[in-house]
């Protein structure tokens, strides 16, 4: 399973675990696996589209992409939600 490193906005959704281990072959998968064990993580992930929102980026592996919620997900992966960097 994937260890999923809990920003500290939502450990109140995990009863203030920093770490959690879930399944998921995908980004979407470990969402979606992440709000089943924590209802309400999907709210605070995902737009009405079903998109990452604009705030959050997802670290999988130490690594960013574009490939948004199909960016795959190894057994051993580590993801971490992060806020995104703006500016101009």
């Amino acid at each position: 399973m994937a260890t999923v490193f809990i920003p500290s906005l939502l450990e109140g959704l995990t009863g203030g675990a920093r770490t959690v281990a879930v399944p998921g072959r995908n980004l979407r998968q470990v969402i979606d696996a992440l709000d089943a064990r924590f209802p309400g993580m999907k709210e605070r992930l995902l737009d009405e589209e079903g998109r990452l929102i604009p705030e959050i980026m997802a670290a999988i592996d130490g690594e960013t992409n574009h490939l948004g919620l199909l960016q795959p997900v190894g057994e051993t992966s580590e993801i971490q939600f992060v806020p995104a960097i703006g500016g101009g």
